[in-house]
Parts: C-alpha cells; sequence; structure tokens
C-alpha cells in the first residue's frame, strides 16, 4: 500500500512540476531546506517518561495558533514538545517563538522513506496536526509503530471538503486512522466524519486562535521600537493592512485619507515588491530607515513583526479577504485593541466572522465601501472603542479550545 501511494503522489508531483516548479522560481522558494523536505532532522534521544509531543503547524498563522498549548505542554511533567512547520516562513516564525526552549523541525515531503527517516529521527510518542494537513504515508507510518495522530482545532472547509469528497475512496483511509479529531466547530466535525473520521473519535472543541490571540504578548517594548523604526507619529491615525494580498495595498492606499498612516504587510514575501509599488514612496522596513517628513506610506516586510503592528494600529483591514483568497483570520487584530474591518471574502474563517459579526465586533464590507467605512471610523473614536469592546467580549466566551485539546494531545494519564 506505501508504495502504491508513493507511486501515486510522485506521478501526481511529475505531472504538476511545470506548475509548481515555475512558481518556486518566481517565488524564491528553491532555495530551501531540502534535507529537511526530504526528513532529515537532527536524532533526537528517546523520548522522556512523559512522552514526546510533535506538533505540526503549517505556517505561520499556525505557529502563532499554538503559543498557548506550546506553554501549557511545557508545563507538564517530562513532557518533550517538538514543533514541525512545512514552510520556510512557518519554520522561522517557529524558531523565534520556540527555539529557545524546544526543538523546531522541518515537515517532511509524505513519500514513505522521507516519513520514515523522519520518524526514526525525532522518536515522537504522539503526533498532533494543526488544524489539517492530514497524510497518507503519515498517518499510516505512524499508526503501524503505535504513534497516536490526533488533529487539534481542526479546520475543513466547505473547499477543501468538497476536493477531498471527490477522492473519498483514496483519503477515507487517513482519516479513519486518526486517534482524535478536536475540530473547530459542528459543522467542520460533521466533514471530518463524512471523510472517513470515526464518529466516536471527533468532538467540536472550538478555535485555539481564540486562546492564543488573547494571550499577553509583553509586547509594549517591541512596538515602541517599531513605532521608533518606521518613523511612526503615534499621536496620528494608523491603519494596518494585515496579511495583504496583490491589488489591496493599492486599494487601501486609495481608500485612506490624506494624514492618515498606513502600514501594509503582504502575506507572502513574493507579493512585498509590488506592495512598494503600489505604496510608492513608502518605508521599508526592511530597508532599516525611519520615515522622512511627510510620508504616510509604510511596508511591513519582515517576518514575525505583524502582532506589533497591530497594537500600534487604530484601525486593521484584513488582507486576502477582498479577492478570491478565501480571507485571513479576524481574531488576532481585534484581542490587540484594533477597530476591525474585514472583506467579502471569508471562506476559511466564516464561523470567527459570523460570531464577530454577531457580537457586532467586525465590519465587514467591499472593496467599494471600504473608504466610506474608514473615513466613519476615523472621524469617531467611540465607535471604535466600542467595536473593539464588543469584539473582545465575542473572543473571551470563545476561548476554551486549547484545554480541551491539551487533554487529547497529553492526557494526565499519560504524563504521571
Amino acid at each position: 500500500m506505501r508504495l502504491l501511494t508513493d507511486v501515486g503522489l510522485l506521478g501526481v508531483a511529475l505531472v504538476t512540476s511545470p506548475w509548481w516548479f515555475l512558481r518556486m522560481v518566481v517565488r524564491g522558494r528553491y532555495r530551501t531546506d531540502w534535507p529537511g523536505r526530504f526528513g532529515k532532522a537532527a536524532p533526537l534521544g528517546p523520548p522522556p517518561p512523559g512522552g514526546r509531543i510533535l506538533l505540526h503547524a503549517v505556517s505561520v498563522g499556525e505557529v502563532g495558533a499554538i503559543r498557548g498549548l506550546v506553554e501549557q505542554l511545557r508545563s507538564r511533567p517530562e513532557t518533550d514538545v517538538v514543533i514541525a512547520s512545512t514552510t520556510d516562513t512557518g519554520v522561522a516564525r517557529a524558531r523565534a517563538l520556540f527555539g529557545a526552549q524546544h526543538t523546531v523541525v522541518r515537515w517532511p515531503l509524505d513519500i514513505s522513506w522521507c516519513v520514515g527517516r523522519f520518524l526514526r529521527a525525532t522518536r515522537p510518542t504522539r503526533i498532533g496536526l494543526v488544524e489539517l494537513e492530514v497524510w497518507p504515508n503519515m498517518t499510516a507510518m505512524s499508526t503501524a509503530i503505535g504513534v497516536p495522530t490526533i488533529v487539534v482545532s481542526g479546520r475543513l472547509s466547505q473547499r477543501s471538503f468538497r476536493r477531498y469528497r471527490l477522492i473519498r475512496w483514496l483519503v477515507q483511509p487517513m482519516f479513519r486512522r486518526l486517534e482524535a479529531v478536536a475540530a473547530q466547530d459542528d459543522e467542520t466535525a460533521a466533514r471530518f466524519i463524512a471523510l472517513g473520521a470515526r464518529a466516536d473519535r471527533v468532538q467540536a472543541v472550538g478555535n485555539m486562535k481564540w486562546d492564543s490571540a488573547a494571550q499577553p504578548l509583553d509586547a509594549t517594548t517591541r512596538e515602541a521600537q517599531l513605532a521608533t523604526d518606521l518613523g511612526i507619529d503615534r499621536t496620528r491615525i494608523v491603519i494596518v493592512g494585515g496579511s495583504t494580498a496583490p491589488g489591496e495595498d493599492a486599494m487601501l492606499r486609495a481608500a485612506c485619507p490624506p494624514g492618515v498612516q498606513l502600514i501594509c504587510a503582504p502575506r507572502r514575501p513574493e507579493w512585498r515588491d509590488e506592495a512598494a509599488e503600489a505604496l510608492a514612496p513608502c518605508v521599508r522596513r526592511s530597508a532599516g530607515q525611519p520615515a522622512s517628513e511627510g510620508t504616510d506610506r509604510f511596508l511591513l516586510d519582515t517576518i514575525g513583526e505583524l502582532a506589533d503592528a497591530y497594537g500600534l494600529a487604530d484601525i486593521v483591514v484584513v488582507g486576502r479577504s477582498f479577492g478570491d483568497l478565501h480571507g485571513s483570520d479576524p481574531v488576532e487584530p481585534i484581542a490587540r485593541g484594533a477597530a476591525t474591518v474585514i472583506g467579502p471574502a471569508v471562506e476559511d474563517f466564516q464561523y470567527a466572522v459570523g460570531r464577530l459579526k454577531d457580537g457586532e465586533g467586525l465590519i465587514q464590507t467591499d472593496a467599494e465601501g471600504l473608504a466610506e467605512v474608514l473615513a466613519g471610523l476615523i472621524g469617531e473614536a467611540e465607535s471604535r472603542r466600542r467595536l473593539v469592546a464588543n469584539g473582545q467580549s465575542v473572543i473571551r466566551a470563545e476561548q476554551g479550545a486549547t484545554a480541551r485539546c491539551l487533554e487529547l494531545l497529553a492526557p494526565r494519564c499519560a504524563c504521571t
């Protein structure tokens, strides 16, 4: 079966290679950790008595979501935590957040010899897959050696569900192997079951991002330093475009009235130069030079500083939500105290957006209405405060998923 899986995956990779190779060249991703992608990791010793939890957070967003979970796992007696990520930005963010206390590794390609090499090096006793990222060889080989695989804060959008349903006969075994699924909501739980997960092993526990966004970051000093480095005037309104996609930076510039400071943070590194052109003349964070007199446009082209920018913001416009990329997370900017606006394309975050809108803690608009919404918020400090207070109330009501995921990953009986 592993041979058939390998042949199938390699066949798909071969057929699609012109497309993904071109993307890697365009994005500069051919300069990556290829040994890590092929399963090479520094060998770890035997797991401690409390076990070794391997958490896979695919990219930056998922890495941020596990901050609270990692902190609580750290408090478990004699429990080792290893963090794995797939993307270069995810690995960099994981090392920045956790590298001082935990091993950070690259998640391997799902080819059997890569997976086997990776598992022999890391020697986990339980594997936690954050949000989704279920793969056939990893689930099969970890199950074969007695290592349970658990999905935590499981997210499965309608778009992904439709794609999986087309090959349900192929993916059902890997979903069937899951030891447990801690889904974000009832609808997501039903989708996991429909794809093959055992109904008695699936439960809706909430989204860990509600918890991690509200964690204190002790970021006041970093926020002040970021403001100084960029040349931000903290006596004037600051709008942040968070995780923007191509086209959204120009849209934000056009929607912001004169005298308002705009910071844009593109979601992907390869989008930064286009954003710089849209904002020109602007201050680029990577250049290390503060703004000159009269410059109100800033490009945050670094990794790991978006949360600090949110802390500077009076208003945040959530990126990837005004085109066809299905949205970004609106929870963190609200938790950091910014009045938050999001676009109409939010398929990947429907539950969070719905809850925040129902609680009057988030404004949703389209590109045509953005300028009017921003003008209203800029002119009404009380409206901004009320929006933030309502949103933070919703966040508090939704918290608790991290503790529920913790018990699935590291039950008390396994740590004594």
